[in-house]
């Protein structure tokens, strides 16, 4: 029987499989599920618990011989079979259609172990165990969902955050389930369950950083060049990740070109910032520097965005953090970077 890690749980408080196979190598959620079935198992009364490592010198006779003496001891047990390589070797594929002929009673035996290829899900020692008990695949999460995990993931710890709180935190995990898990405890810890929104991710991200990734914003629309290069030094020098930063420039760029393509439509300022959800605390500055650009200056400014992150992932030659500051100076200044153009064509080719 396959299971889905989605489907777990809910398998899990009916009764209770004799083989459990979880295999994968995403470490939380394959972690989490085997720590899941552990539990399920020690509140049916499995108490006892015996490990094996079944590496390159493993003797798989002990496996077998575990399996004929579970009956002599009261307590039930779970038999704990850790396979580092997936591939137990023919003595051990033996072993393990033995086990699955004929599963000792009180006993559970959980396998877990790498990703599993094609051919290894299709050998007879994972057919006979999926036979009789259940076995569940754990991926890595892609980009399309993970927003939607981090969304879950938050809220099932008592957690409501924002849209932008959910993206700020999957920008700065990019993709480490792991990572996510531990900002979202982090996030727990220092405020406890409730609303949440980006300000308060990136202050939990960037700890006791001296700047944030707001202060720069802000600064950017205040045409503050010197201010947005202590800013930007600072966030370096404290080690923020590049992801936070572009998050939060694109997002204000961006807005920028939403409000510049408003106007040139005709709508008024004051009406463009308002329809474009800017927080009243900053209309005067989002006003102050709309003037700087028309929309497609603004939005040739969202385009060097891309090519930073480009550079942040390394698909791109130059430093980020120098071409950071040249695209924010330009938005401060009012001067478009002259050398934007030839980066963004070039690259997009």
């Amino acid at each position: 029987m396959q299971l889905r890690p989605d489907q777990l749980a809910r398998h899990l408080e009916g009764d209770l499989a004799p083989v459990y196979v979880v295999t994968g190598d995403e470490p939380l959620q394959h972690a989490e599920a085997a720590d899941a079935i552990r539990a399920a198992a020690r509140e049916r009364g499995y108490t006892a618990r015996e490990v094996f490592e079944a590496g390159g010198d493993f003797d798989w006779g002990r496996l077998g011989e575990s399996a004929d003496s579970l009956s002599l001891f009261a307590d039930r047990r779970l038999v704990d079979l850790r396979l580092p390589t997936g591939k137990p070797g023919q003595e051990g594929a033996a072993v393990l259609v033995a086990w699955a002929e004929r599963p000792p009673d009180d006993t559970i035996l959980l396998v877990s172990g790498p990703k599993l290829d094609k051919s290894s899900r299709n050998t007879k020692w994972y057919k006979a165990l999926d036979r009789v008990g259940a076995t569940l695949a754990v991926w890595p999460v892609d980009t399309g969902r993970l927003g939607a995990w981090v969304q879950r993931r938050m809220r099932a710890r008592g957690l409501e955050p924002t849209p932008d709180a959910v993206a700020l935190l999957s920008a700065r995990v990019e993709g480490n389930l792991l990572a996510a898990s531990q900002e979202i405890e982090k996030l727990l810890l220092l405020d406890g369950p409730g609303p949440v929104d980006a300000e308060r991710v990136a202050a939990a991200v960037a700890d006791s950083a001296r700047w944030s990734v707001f202060d720069l914003c802000d600064a950017v629309l205040g045409g503050d060049a010197g201010r947005v290069a202590r800013i930007v030094a600072g966030l370096r020098g404290e080690g923020t990740a590049p992801p936070i930063i572009l998050w939060a420039v694109h997002r204000e760029l961006s807005q920028l070109a939403a409000i510049a393509a408003r106007c040139a439509a005709g709508q008024s300022a004051p009406a463009a910032v308002k329809a474009t959800g800017v927080w009243d605390r900053r209309q005067p500055l989002v006003r102050g520097a709309l003037a700087r650009f028309d929309a497609a200056g603004w939005r040739q400014l969202v385009a060097g965005c891309a090519h930073l992150e480009r550079l942040a992932k390394g698909l791109a030659r130059g430093s980020f953090w120098d071409e950071l500051l040249e695209l924010l100076l330009a938005a401060a200044g009012g001067s478009m970077p002259a050398l934007a153009p030839r980066r963004v064509v070039s690259d997009a080719g």
